[in-house]
């Protein structure tokens, strides 16, 4: 049972394998992903210039931040050149076809 509340962001057909989106929930900008491992959120911005991460590219579940090329893996929120660095990651949970993040 997931810790947190239960947040509504997407409907999963809405977001295609390989989707990137960025979304408000409350006054968090979160970015939502789907990649062959399932469905993934993590905060908004990258950690280098604060680029919008939910506009950003996916290859696998890695994804590259469309500002200066910055990677991460959506899974574990590491950043792909210095696993010391580290997106914020949240549960995400689909029911009923709802994509819904854990806040």
């Amino acid at each position: 049972m997931p810790v947190g509340q239960l947040h509504t962001v997407a409907r999963a057909e809405e977001l295609p394998p390989g989707s990137a989106r960025a979304v408000q929930v409350g006054d968090r900008e979160i970015a939502v992903f789907r990649c062959e491992a399932g469905f993934f959120a993590t905060q908004g911005k990258c950690l280098h210039m604060r680029g919008p991460l939910g506009h950003g590219r996916l290859d696998g579940c890695v994804l590259t931040c469309p500002w200066h090329g910055w990677q991460y893996d959506v899974r574990t929120g590491e950043n792909e050149f210095d696993h010391a660095l580290a997106l914020e990651t949240y549960e995400v949970v689909v029911e009923d076809g709802e994509v819904k993040v854990v806040l």
